[in-house]
């Protein structure tokens, strides 16, 4: 392998992801029900900073983010920043790019410690699937803003009396792209059909992510990076996720139908990841300030990069777009990385983007301005080795910090190296950053 780029600050040090921590991952309604995700971004903020011992006030900067926003706490940074401690001075604010904010939040305290700005910086984000903000009908939220303006009992009746009674039917969170109307599950279907991903093939890999996720929780690789999670009324405690299955066997897959094309599909609940709560944070500092005080960094970013596709068809393909100019911009080729961590939205939508990794067409059609080549076959034992978000779940703003801090432990329990960590997002959006160990 031929010289490789990391980011540095101008002086030339490492931008250090000193710790990584989580919450178990919950299904939704179960273990963190009725527990909203500021609580969760709180908790986990918390027990990172008390478990490596952080001095709270020493955190420069916090940037966090949710995707299911909530209206009484629009900056969730700042609500954790208030809520554990830290400094009432510390910079805190709060992005959302869908399934990939927590690689955003990452990137941008990166950011700030490359230009300077901060030395100790905290990123991160949650969700919950479980606390969704339950809204009104159109024609009812204009005429309670009316409402607010009649002068007279006769005008508040009047429009009163315009209202049916659907309009006074509560509206669930959209689950559908605001530009499009297509779901997430329509789109995996797309790219189904598309990419040739048949119905084995997906329940194959659900299958291979629940039975290693089961493995590596048997075996304690992931102990060390989930927290034991004590919701209010702080009667019960959850100390693993409670997605995975420990029994799976690929028949029992085949059994389930398809839930976004009845007739002619191939998407189910089983080959999905399913709909979850939980949170996860990163400790970030410049390389010098680590040392200075006594930290070990798990690992350093080499590089990372974000793209936008269209989203009308196929628009789960963002990481198939965004890793060769991550891989581009740290200097290196896709055989030169010891992991690869792929976000598993759905079975469908990661086979679709491992088949186009190794497309010199896909190349030459969509890649032309970075490569006229595919960046390469992707080795599969190389490839979500501890199983992925089917079967650990995916609470949206914290998958993203999920994968960086498991990647770069399971590289030091190998004795060190490179990973590429990846993400598609709604939107047509996609997320990579590459990782490296000493």
């Amino acid at each position: 392998m031929s010289k490789t780029n990391t980011l540095t600050t101008a002086k030339g040090e490492r931008i250090a992801i000193v710790a990584g921590l989580r919450t178990p991952f919950a299904k939704q309604a179960t273990a963190f029900h009725g527990v909203p995700a500021v609580d969760l971004g709180k908790m986990v903020v918390n027990e990172l900073l008390q478990k490596h011992e952080v001095d709270p006030t020493i955190i420069d900067q916090l940037v966090f983010g949710q995707v299911v926003q909530m209206p009484e706490a629009p900056n969730i940074a700042r609500e954790i920043v208030l809520g554990t401690g830290m400094n009432v001075h510390t910079d805190a604010y709060s992005v959302s790019r869908a399934c990939a904010t927590s690689f955003q939040s990452t990137a941008n305290v990166a950011e700030s410690i490359m230009a300077g700005i901060s030395d100790v910086g905290i990123a991160g984000g949650a969700d919950s699937s479980s606390v969704a903000p339950v809204g009104v009908s159109k024609k009812l939220a204009r005429t309670l803003v009316d409402l607010t303006k009649a002068k007279t009992a006769g005008q508040k009746f009047g429009l009163i009396r315009q209202l049916g009674l659907k309009d006074l039917l509560p509206v669930s969170p959209a689950v559908a792209e605001y530009s499009t109307g297509i779901s997430m599950g329509q789109t995996a279907e797309q790219m189904a059909k598309t990419y040739q991903i048949s119905r084995a093939d997906q329940d194959e890999l659900a299958h291979r992510s629940h039975t290693l996720a089961a493995k590596n929780w048997k075996e304690g690789n992931l102990a060390g990076e989930v927290m034991a999670a004590h919701p209010e009324p702080h009667k019960t405690f959850i100390d693993q996720d409670n997605c995975f299955r420990e029994n799976s066997t690929l028949e029992g897959y085949a059994k389930l139908r398809p839930v976004f094309d009845r007739k002619h599909g191939s998407v189910t609940a089983a080959n999905s990841t399913p709909l979850t709560d939980g949170g996860a944070a990163v400790l970030m500092m410049r390389e010098g300030r680590a040392k200075e005080l006594g930290y070990k960094p798990l690992g350093y970013i080499k590089s990372f990069a974000f793209a936008a596709i269209d989203v009308w068809q196929d628009m789960l393909m963002g990481p198939s777009h965004a890793t060769p100019l991550a891989l581009k911009r740290a200097g290196m080729e896709l055989a030169d990385l010891d992991l690869i961590e792929m976000h598993e939205a759905f079975a469908a939508q990661a086979l679709a983007n491992m088949k186009m990794f190794a497309s010199d067409k896909f190349a030459k059609e969509h890649l032309s301005h970075l490569r006229n080549k595919a960046i390469g076959e992707i080795d599969m034992s190389k490839f979500n080795v501890m199983g992925g978000s089917i079967a650990y779940g995916h609470p949206f703003a914290a998958t993203g910090a999920r994968l960086i801090t498991q990647t770069l432990n399971e590289l030091n329990r190998r004795g060190g190296g490179v990973g590429l960590t990846t993400a598609c997002a709604a939107g047509g959006l996609g997320a990579a950053m590459i990782l490296e160990t000493d």
